[in-house]
């Protein structure tokens, strides 16, 4: 099966080479911006009353070669690719929960940029506690890391 997606705007941050970017939303505080095209911006009602946004993207400059078994970053060890948050995927799709500094006409101002400038944006949805915190039995490899 295949998808066609379209972008509804674009993500500008700081970070215009992969060196240097947060290798996750919650560990950056890195100010971005989404611009959001004009026929998408209606939209955007309501958005503003949420701290927090989730953002789903396109890992636009990613390499095509993807391996499924990867040694993530924070980790020596190689691991199947859905056992990691590797940008390097089948699907280049990114994900990264932002918090909304200001939400004006077809822009939004947010901290937590993790993703290169000029990113594709595929979707926003607003992140909900009652939805998105879910209490954590076990997480994997990552257990040494966190817990070393």
């Amino acid at each position: 099966m295949e998808f066609k997606f379209k972008a509804l705007g674009v993500i500008h941050t700081p970070f215009l080479e992969d060196e240097g970017v947060p290798i996750q939303s919650a560990r950056s505080d890195a100010a971005g911006t989404i611009e959001l095209f004009p026929d998408y911006t209606e939209g955007l009602g309501g958005v503003a009353e949420f701290s927090h946004l989730i953002l789903l993207y396109v890992l636009h400059r990613a390499s095509s070669a993807v391996h499924l078994s990867v040694k993530p970053f924070l980790d020596d060890t190689r691991h199947g690719i859905f056992a990691t948050r590797y940008p390097v995927r089948p699907n280049p799709l990114g994900l990264s929960v932002v918090r909304v500094v200001d939400c004006k006409e077809n822009k939004i101002d947010f901290l937590g940029a993790d993703m290169l400038d000029g990113t594709p944006l595929l979707d926003i949805k607003p992140y909900v506690p009652e939805f998105d915190i879910h209490t954590v039995s076990k997480i994997g490899w990552y257990t040494r890391r966190a817990h070393p």
